[in-house]
């Protein structure tokens, strides 16, 4: 399916910083419950992320990611999910998070 430019710009694509990360044990797939900063304008919003074989939630403490802020809350078992966390998939099929390859200023819109 083609989209147009208009439609891509539709999506909300923003930098943030994972400031927390938890657990998740009642999702029914391993999940990580997330907190990402997107600075001023945007704030602070949760996600639930299944990323588990990758990363610790420690490790993921201010690692700077790309996520969708512009979807409706989603409800994840006791997680309202403000955000979506993007990911590609590895050869095994597990999410490996997409973000900037240097810092750049939380809140910063994908063009």
């Amino acid at each position: 399916m083609t989209i147009s430019f208009d439609d891509f710009l539709k999506v909300d694509i923003r930098v943030g910083r994972i400031t927390r990360a938890e657990p998740f044990p009642e999702a029914r797939k391993p999940a990580f419950k997330l907190w990402v900063d997107f600075g001023p304008g945007i704030g602070e919003k949760r996600s639930s992320a299944q990323i588990t074989k990758h990363y610790t939630p420690d490790g993921l403490i201010g690692r700077q990611v790309l996520a969708v802020v512009n979807f409706p809350p989603r409800q994840i078992g006791k997680v309202m999910s403000e955000v979506l966390v993007l990911g590609v998939p590895d050869a095994e099929g597990e999410v490996v998070l997409i973000g900037p390859d240097h810092e750049v200023p939380e809140g910063g819109r994908l063009y």
